[in-house]
C-alpha cells in the first residue's frame, strides 16, 4: 500500500450531483461510507487511511445532498430520511456496485439501515458508529411533527453564517453542536463545509434547510420492522459517552437486529473521528472484517 492510496481523493458520482472522497486502490473492494447530520466526508479523514491500510479496500465517503460539497436539493424541497437513501443508491451505481460493505455513522446509519432493511440485495455488510435506526415518532404526535415542520418552512431562511476564519468556524461548531466534541475531531468536517467569501473570511455552505424538522417520522414499530428485515451482518460500535446507551429506543433497536455484534468504546459521539479513541475503533471494525471473511471461507 503506498502513501498516496491513503491520501483522501477526490471523487464525483451521480453526474455530479454527490461529491466525496475515496482512499486506497482503485481495483481494490469497495466499501461506501455515510456521515452524519451536517458532518460530511471528511469525517472519515482519520478512520479511512487505517481501515484502507489494514483490510486493502478502497473506501469512498460520500458527502449526502446538501452537506459538504455535494449539491443541495433542488426548489423548496425539504430533507427526509428516505432521500438519502438515494444517495447512498445512486453511489452505488456510479460506482457500478450491485452491493458492498457500508460503514455509516449518526443519520447515515439510519439511512443504511433503511436501505439495509428495504433493499437487502444492496448491503454486503454494515459497519455502524453511534447510530442505529432513526429518530422516531408515535402516531399521537404527528399533529405537533407536522405542525412544527410546516411554520418551519413557511419561515425565510437565513443567510448562511459567516466567520473570520477556520478557527471560529470550528469554535462556533464545539460550542453549538448537538452533541459534545471537541476542536481537532471535527476541524476536517468543518473545513469542508466552508466556502470563501467574496470580500473576507469564510461562510458555511451547509444548505440551511437542513436543520428544518421533517414533516413525518416513522414510528418506533417501522423502524423495528425495517431493522427486522436486515440480513446481512451488523457491527454496531457505540461510544460509552455516545447517544445509544441503555436508552428504552436504543435497546429495543439493538433486539429488533437479527445479526447484531455490539462494541461499546471509550469515546463520545464523534469516536471515529477523535484523535484519541479513532485506533479502538479501527481495530473493532478490522476484527469484524476478519471475522467475517473467516466465515465466508467456511
Amino acid at each position: 500500500m503506498s502513501e498516496v492510496d491513503l491520501e483522501p481523493q477526490p471523487v464525483s458520482l451521480a453526474d455530479g450531483r454527490l461529491a466525496g472522497l475515496a482512499w486506497g486502490r482503485a481495483d481494490a473492494p469497495t466499501w461506501l461510507a455515510l456521515h452524519g447530520w451536517l458532518d460530511n466526508a471528511a469525517s472519515y479523514t482519520r478512520l479511512a487511511p487505517r481501515l484502507v491500510a489494514a483490510l486493502d479496500i478502497r473506501l469512498v465517503a460520500i458527502d449526502f445532498a446538501g452537506h459538504g460539497e455535494s449539491a443541495p436539493l433542488p426548489g423548496r424541497h425539504d430533507y427526509a430520511l428516505w432521500d438519502y437513501c438515494h444517495d447512498l443508491l445512486d453511489a452505488l451505481d456510479a460506482l457500478g456496485l450491485e452491493r458492498a460493505p457500508v460503514l455509516a455513522h449518526s443519520l447515515g446509519a439510519g439511512v443504511a439501515c433503511l436501505v439495509a432493511g428495504a433493499l437487502t440485495e444492496r448491503v454486503e455488510r454494515l459497519v455502524l458508529i453511534d447510530g442505529l435506526g432513526s429518530v422516531t415518532s408515535s402516531v399521537e404526535e404527528t399533529p405537533r411533527q407536522l405542525g412544527k415542520a410546516l411554520r418551519s418552512h413557511r419561515r425565510r431562511i437565513s443567510s448562511p453564517p459567516r466567520y473570520a476564519d477556520l478557527d471560529s468556524a470550528v469554535a462556533a461548531r464545539v460550542a453549538g453542536g448537538a452533541t459534545p466534541v471537541d476542536a481537532e475531531t471535527v476541524r476536517d468536517i468543518v473545513a469542508r463545509n466552508l466556502v470563501p467569501c467574496q470580500s473576507e473570511g469564510v461562510a458555511l455552505r451547509t444548505d440551511p434547510r437542513l436543520k428544518r424538522p421533517s414533516p413525518v417520522r416513522l414510528t418506533p414499530d417501522q423502524v423495528e420492522a425495517v431493522l427486522g428485515a436486515i440480513t446481512c451482518a451488523v457491527l454496531l460500535i457505540e461510544g460509552e459517552s455516545g447517544i445509544l446507551g441503555e436508552r428504552d429506543p436504543a435497546v429495543r433497536a439493538r433486539r429488533a437486529v437479527t445479526r447484531l455484534t455490539r462494541r461499546v468504546l471509550p469515546g463520545g459521539h464523534h469516536l471515529h473521528a477523535s484523535p484519541a479513541h479513532v485506533a479502538a475503533v479501527a481495530t473493532a471494525i478490522v476484527e469484524f472484517e476478519n471475522a467475517s471473511r473467516e466465515a465466508t471461507l467456511g
